[in-house]
């Protein structure tokens, strides 16, 4: 069974992280009158959980027959908005008093112009009735008109102790065997994704019994944090031979450069050992190499490159 849907939150009150965010939502569920709402975030951080538990909080035992949940990704075109989403707005439901139908968009951001005009046009007409609640990782590509008519609630990063918090308490309802290390490990690949982070738990618990940090990468397949805590520290030191080994034996392992940066700079901003001016040079190096590396130079000569750079900067700050 899926872990992430049994474990998934059906109140405003297990929703784990953005606690502000998800008191204006225990507003709203408590004055029961919701407006157009747009919610923007990374994806797995609980934006589609949060209106879920937002329209069973409103609606009640009407839940299922008051709510239209359609992933906008598959369904973006304006076919579906002028007749699924249309029919649905003139449905008539019997709602509790002051309530209104609900109409949720997951991926909004990916639906045509096309069919956000339309969608525009549809919110207008039925807003007596219906309510939208647009789902989205970018809120700058929803049109101006619809942002104009919602409500727009950000929902941040997940914290790594949210995420911990959470995964102990599905380690202990499944019975699953851990370290601390593997469940920061866990935390570490799923970089404040809780989907991500549930997911990678369940594979590690299937795959090999026991969730320990060796277990965790090998099914993540991401490049280990200590061997890069290893490099940064040699970067630190000043000792570029070292350094670049590091970053070769990770070459030699097979990942390729966006996921070896990708790690150096997740591990660089929770490494303890760097004070605050070091770990600022350090991003900026690694911001520079990484554009280089989106930009089609996926090379163990930018990889080693930045290693060198790394130590030149550590030995400057010094």
């Amino acid at each position: 069974m899926d872990r992430v849907e049994k474990y998934r939150p059906t109140v405003l009150a297990d929703v784990v992280g953005n606690q502000e965010t998800v008191e204006r939502l225990g507003v709203i569920a408590s004055s029961g009158n919701m407006p157009n709402l747009i919610l923007a975030g990374a994806p797995g951080i609980g934006k589609t959980t949060s209106i879920l538990c937002l329209a069973h909080a409103l609606l009640g035992p009407t839940y299922k027959e008051a709510v239209l949940e359609l992933n906008a990704s598959d369904d973006r075109g304006i076919d579906v908005v002028r007749n699924r989403i249309k029919m649905f707005a003139q449905k008539k439901v019997n709602l509790p008093a002051g309530r209104h139908k609900i109409i949720i968009l997951d991926e909004a951001d990916s639906m045509t112009p096309g069919a956000q005009q339309a969608l525009r046009r549809t919110m207008e007409i039925y807003s007596n009735t219906t309510r939208f609640a647009l789902a989205c990782n970018l809120s700058s590509k929803i049109i101006e008109p619809i942002q104009s008519r919602c409500a727009i609630l950000r929902f941040g990063t997940l914290q790594r102790e949210h995420v911990l918090r959470r995964l102990v308490e599905v380690c202990r309802a499944e019975d699953v065997k851990y370290t601390p290390e593997g469940l920061d490990a866990v935390a570490f690949s799923a970089d404040g994704d809780m989907r991500q982070a549930i997911n990678n738990l369940q594979a590690t618990a299937s795959g090999f019994g026991l969730v320990a940090p060796d277990n965790v990468f090998r099914v993540c397949d991401q490049p280990h944090p200590v061997v890069i805590q290893k490099m940064l520290e040699n970067c630190s030191g000043g000792r570029v031979d070292d350094a670049v080994a590091c970053i070769s034996h990770l070459w030699a392992q097979g990942y390729s450069a966006v996921d070896i940066i990708t790690a150096v700079f997740r591990v660089v901003k929770t490494h303890a050992g760097l004070d605050e001016d070091k770990k600022l040079r350090f991003v900026r190096e690694i911001g520079t190499t990484h554009m280089r590396i989106v930009d089609g130079l996926q090379t163990l000569v930018q990889l080693q490159g930045l290693a060198a750079r790394l130590c030149k900067t550590a030995g400057s700050a010094a």
